[in-house]
């Protein structure tokens, strides 16, 4: 654990972090831990989400579970706050894929990010949203992406899915505001993950290409502006998200 600094822990209870098993949400949950926020980590794969807590401090948790579960996700819920003694912070990140053009593309493959991705995020926004408010106070962080921004062929579900995630989080600031809860979105841009690691490198040139800074993001890159949005720096930032993609879209 660090030292004590202003930017850490913002209120009593536990940061929760889905899809933190690998990729973003594996660097968020460092970043996080570093900086000495108790944690609770959700994905669906418990191994991994042991072996992640196995490297990190002594105030982890762990919470196997599928976050487009309504059930499921209230029981990791209420789990945290009864292990914790409440929920200070709340990291929507886990997210999925299912590519394909849209003259190609049938209603499961368009549902299945729909479910993951912005249900998802709906339902643990939804059930940490009660335990935030009576505590009147609470940080909410929800990982977008560029494409919810620009859209992008191949894409049309992923995209609807990250670009309704950035409209959620516009109501939920209205909504939760006069609470003393914040809600804010990042929206990473071509980030460095196991699923980049196996694309051509025709394809990432062209990624590189599109982007000023000259390089792929990587999960630190997002984890940062995390921490800041949990952090009290960031007490009078609500309804905004903030673009992390190397200027690829300016």
């Amino acid at each position: 654990m660090s030292g004590e600094d202003p930017g850490r822990k913002a209120a009593a209870g536990a940061v929760i972090v889905t899809g933190a098993s690998r990729g973003i949400g594996l660097a968020i949950a460092r970043r996080l831990d570093a900086a000495g926020y108790p944690l609770a980590l959700v994905a669906r794969n418990a191994a991994a989400l042991e072996e992640v807590a196995s490297s990190l401090g002594p105030d982890v948790r762990v919470y196997p579970a599928d976050i487009a579960d309504w059930d499921a996700v209230q029981k990791v819920v209420a789990s945290v706050q009864e292990d914790f003694g409440g929920i200070s912070g709340l990291v929507n990140n886990a997210g999925m894929t299912r590519d394909g053009l849209l003259v190609r593309m049938n209603p499961e493959q368009w549902q299945a990010p729909l479910d993951v991705n912005l249900n998802g995020t709906f339902y643990f926004t939804r059930a940490a949203a009660t335990v935030m408010m009576r505590a009147r106070q609470g940080r909410i962080v929800n990982i977008s992406s560029v494409i919810g921004l620009t859209g992008n062929a191949g894409q049309a579900n992923y995209a609807a899915s990250k670009a309704g995630i950035i409209a959620l989080t516009k109501s939920v600031a209205k909504e939760l505001g006069g609470r003393g809860v914040t809600c804010n979105a990042v929206a990473p841009g071509f980030i460095e993950t196991e699923m980049t690691a196996d694309l051509p490198a025709k394809v990432k040139d062209g990624m590189l290409a599109q982007i000023p800074l000259k390089r792929l993001g990587r999960g630190e890159d997002v984890a940062g502006v995390v921490e800041f949005l949990l952090s009290p720096a960031a007490a009078y930032i609500t309804g905004q998200t903030l673009v992390v993609d190397g200027g690829m879209i300016i």
